[in-house]
């Protein structure tokens, strides 16, 4: 495990003392799982950002494709 030293704003750690009071929780165990949950959301926003780029990248190839096989379609039309 690793420590580090944190700076939190009075009213979270005035918030986080009363709910650690009523869990039972240690104060360590619980910011660990909130960091760990937050990664979580954070992992998930970063994938979904990453599909999206992906999928207008795929969308662009697609679109091109399909006019290539609508030149075809014509040529052959025309013979």
């Amino acid at each position: 495990m690793k420590t580090i030293s944190l700076k939190i704003d009075d009213a979270i750690f005035d918030d986080t003392e009363n709910i650690l009071e009523n869990i039972k929780k240690p104060r360590n165990r619980y910011i660990n799982e909130a960091i760990e949950y937050y990664n979580k959301v954070q992992n998930r926003i970063l994938l979904q950002k990453k599909m999206h780029f992906e999928s207008k990248l795929v969308s662009e190839s697609s679109m091109e494709v399909l006019s290539e096989f609508e030149q075809i379609d014509n040529i052959n039309e025309s013979i």
